[in-house]
């Protein structure tokens, strides 16, 4: 009996730890670059929270038609605004509230002319 008792404990433990990085990547999403423009930096922050931190793209840019996938693990906090700054001509645009622990997919789109922000999400 000891030995069927220890099985399901191994069994239950080794299915946990399988599950558990699947739980972590829950909201990591691809953003879509469909502004026209290329971006330079992108940040990523809770809801109407004033601090941005770090730039997600590093030395990188990201070309307009291109995309990128973000590893975003903290669900304790879903809701997120996305920052991006233009590479052409250094302005900044906002995009609020993307529930990340629902979505996969976001494509963004900036008409500069009227400064209408829009963006798909799958």
């Amino acid at each position: 009996m000891k030995t069927l008792n220890r099985s399901l404990l191994v069994s239950s433990v080794i299915a946990v730890m399988a599950a558990s990085p699947a739980i972590a990547g829950d909201a990591d999403f691809t953003l879509v670059n469909r502004t026209g423009y290329t971006l330079r930096e992108i940040y990523v922050s809770p809801t109407h929270k004033e601090a941005w931190g770090k730039d997600r793209m590093g030395d990188n840019v990201l070309d307009n038609g291109r995309s990128r996938l973000f590893k975003f693990s903290d669900k304790s906090a879903c809701m997120q605004d996305l920052k991006v700054v233009f590479d052409d001509d250094g302005s900044e645009v906002i995009w609020e509230e993307f529930d990340l622990c629902e979505l996969n997919k976001i494509t963004l789109k900036y008409n500069r002319k009227t400064r209408e922000v829009t963006a798909d999400t799958e």
